[in-house]
């Protein structure tokens, strides 16, 4: 598979090939992403004009666009340097005018002579109490008629470039289009009831009514299908390489996830332990393991990780548990280290701060072998750092470490089995973009013994009765945390909020009650405030939002956040999820600055409705976006033309199952349908995908 199809090279020319396109033109297409014939194919009409005939004009609700057949009236030259130039027209049933800016000498006059018959179609508006028509989008003699479509389709644009350029290159570029042979499965095409690519191509460059503009109409669907195909195929290819390549086997004798089981206060809920025997399963056997552990806030993910790591120690080896930031590794540090103590394991932690002697002992120690599991931050990463036998890693919160680092870890030891955790519940057709190469177990139950959370929402007005409840809760021994927002991009304004809050509420609770934390501190200074925090030592910690994902405090019962309506729900939802994890009831207040906007209002009506991350992840998505909630920019995740992440969740599984399935059955891509998958592949531009199939 060397090198692009030859009956493809058309779609992948210069754009200059086709019609009414200069170099200027193309130049200027490229701020809508168009860099060949083969983008234009899928860059399709977002709107349409009803160009659909007319008797008369007398009929429309001015402003409208009208098609009507007009006779040419007397013309009337502007009477002043740089006025109006005018046409009466009559149709069947009305006069009106046809306006013209910009007239250049009789040039009208001739082209449109007083007694001719043209069919005329624009935008007609009333002004000064006359209908009139300025520079209609068509004016041809009668006989041209045929050449204005009934339903004329509208392009995005950008400038540089108009309607009439962008509707003369997409046809263009339709007619390049070799005959495609069906990647499809047919009984899928029957089913959805789709036509061909080519079909579809040429249909949704020429829309008949609006219901053809529409994601469900069969042509964009099909094309939608095939975007999704393409990257779903891509990701089955590097999973099935990833299987291929030699894993070892990791069993044990479960002789210490039986002690730390033995030890729990509590059963493993049915989720986390069928999670747990998934992952053992995946461990014994002889590919490589790539799984994603999804859980809601709370859900129990971190045993499960723990039992993880314990099954690699038990066949001899060693596992490392990788989080994005220093608070959170400490933390899993401190969660885990009962735990380790149990079961007789050495655990021991790196992370940046780690210098000289000290980390030079560390990194000796697991060279030999003597540290079983090790948890660090991306400090692990480094050249130096090495293990004696690396069996496990495990990485949290993987969308803040990209694709690459994930692969960088798995090159530490010999066929490195990966589990990815995500506190982030994400919508399945996102988890299937991002995570489509992964097999996927999920935890969609809490612990016994967990909290519901009471969830209020509260106008900032009311600033003071809430300090008011807070005084007589820290005096009960109650803990809070009081989360204030970014109040913009620049460091120093979130600092001078959280910092006027901290001097604000240590007024009036008193001295020593009060801590504060923030991004810019010293390292140092985050762990004591943090550490007063854990130890009870102050009530209250004032904080943005570092304390976002993972912070364990059980004693915490109440979460205040800020200006909550400039929050994102996903974030609200992990923030809320610092409370609620002891036994006291817990309660989560949204102070909000009134007036709401509508969306600001319906999510945290969402966040006072339920606690089910699942679903508030769904609504999270349905509000802001794909690019947004895992932020585009860094997520990796594909930029779709023609799919939308958002309304075709459902397409997204189907894409999945087919690719996965023609994989199995096809793995060399060879049959019929294999080859053209690899045409599809290759017209994608999936270059990731051509590579693994020509490697592989």
């Amino acid at each position: 598979m060397s090198g692009r199809p030859e009956a493809l090279w058309p779609l992948f020319a210069e754009l200059q090939t086709l019609q009414g396109v200069g170099p200027k033109t193309a130049q200027h297409m490229g701020g809508l992403g168009i860099e060949a014939p083969r983008d234009l194919l899928f860059t399709l009409p977002h709107t349409g004009i009803d160009r659909q005939r007319r008797d008369s004009i007398k009929d429309s609700t001015p402003p409208a666009t009208v098609t009507v057949a007009v006779e040419i009236g007397p013309h009337y030259p502007p009477r002043t340097k740089g006025g109006a130039y005018r046409i009466q027209v009559t149709d069947a049933q009305t006069a009106f005018q046809l306006v013209f800016f910009h007239a250049r000498g009789d040039y009208w006059e001739k082209a449109h002579p007083p007694g001719s018959r043209r069919i005329v179609s624009g935008k007609l508006e009333f002004f000064d109490g006359t209908a009139q028509m300025v520079h209609p989008d068509h004016i041809l003699p009668e006989a041209e008629a045929d050449s204005i479509p009934v339903f004329e389709p509208v392009y995005p644009l950008t400038a540089g470039v108009t309607q009439k350029t962008m509707t003369k290159a997409a046809q263009s570029a339709l007619a390049l289009m070799p005959p495609f042979p069906e990647w499809i499965d047919p009984a899928q095409q029957a089913q959805a009831g789709w036509p061909d690519f080519t079909g579809a191509a040429t249909k949704a460059h020429s829309p008949a009514n609006p219901g053809d503009l529409l994601p469900t109409s069969p042509a964009r669907e099909r094309l939608a299908y095939d975007e999704l195909f393409a990257h779903q195929l891509t990701l089955a290819l590097a999973r099935a390489r990833a299987r291929r390549q030699p894993g070892r086997a990791t069993t044990g004798d479960g002789a210490l996830q039986d002690r730390v089981r033995a030890r729990l206060p509590y059963s493993p809920t049915a989720a986390q332990s069928r999670a747990i025997a998934e992952i053992n399963a995946d461990m014994a056997a002889p590919a490589r393991m790539n799984r994603l552990l999804q859980g809601d806030v709370g859900a129990g993910k971190t045993l499960v990780g723990f039992m993880a790591l314990l099954r690699a120690v038990e066949a001899g080896g060693q596992g490392v548990l990788m989080a994005p930031t220093e608070i959170l590794a400490r933390q899993h540090f401190a969660a885990l280290r009962p735990l380790a103590e149990e079961a007789g394991v050495v655990l021991e932690i790196l992370t940046g701060r780690d210098k000289g002697a000290e980390r030079r002992a560390k990194t000796e120690a697991l060279a030999k072998g003597a540290i079983q599991v090790l948890v660090g931050t991306h400090a692990v990463f480094q050249a130096d750092v090495e293990f004696a036998d690396l069996r496990l890693a495990i990485i949290d919160e993987q969308h803040r470490f990209g694709v690459r680092q994930r692969l960088a870890l798995g090159r530490k030891g010999q066929a490195v089995d990966i589990l990815v955790m995500t506190a982030t519940p994400i919508p399945r057709s996102l988890s299937l973009a991002h995570y489509g190469d992964m097999d996927v177990s999920v935890l969609d139950e809490k612990p016994p013994g967990r909290q519901p959370i009471t969830t209020a929402m509260i106008s900032t007005d009311r600033l003071e009765e809430v300090v008011d409840r807070l005084r007589a809760a820290t005096a009960d021994g109650r803990q809070c945390y009081w989360v204030c927002p970014l109040v913009d991009t620049s460091e120093h304004s979130d600092l001078s909020a959280a910092e006027a809050r901290f001097k604000h509420l240590r007024a009036a609770l008193g001295e020593g009650t009060v801590g504060l934390m923030h991004g810019q501190m010293p390292a140092a200074e985050k762990d004591a405030a943090m550490g007063g925090f854990t130890a009870g030592e102050t009530k209250v910690l004032v904080a943005t939002t570092v304390i976002e994902v993972g912070v364990d405090v059980p004693n915490a019962t109440i979460m205040v956040i800020e200006r909550a309506e400039s929050f994102g729900l996903a974030q609200l939802h992990q923030m809320r999820g610092r409370v609620g994890r002891g036994t006291g009831a817990s309660t989560c207040l949204l102070l909000f600055q009134p007036p709401l906007s509508e969306t600001g209002r319906k999510r945290l009506e969402v966040m006072r409705e339920t606690e089910d991350g699942f679903r508030i992840a769904e609504t999270d998505l349905q509000m802001r976006g794909a690019g947004d909630l895992i932020g585009t920019a860094q997520s990796g995740l594909p930029r779709f033309r023609v799919a939308d992440l958002e309304r075709q969740a459902g397409l997204m599984a189907i894409a999945q199952s087919d690719a996965r399935r023609l994989l199995a059955d096809d793995p060399g891509l060879q049959s019929p349908r294999g080859e053209a998958a690899r045409l599809l592949l290759w017209m994608m531009r999936q270059d990731e995908a051509i590579r693994l199939i020509s490697v592989g």
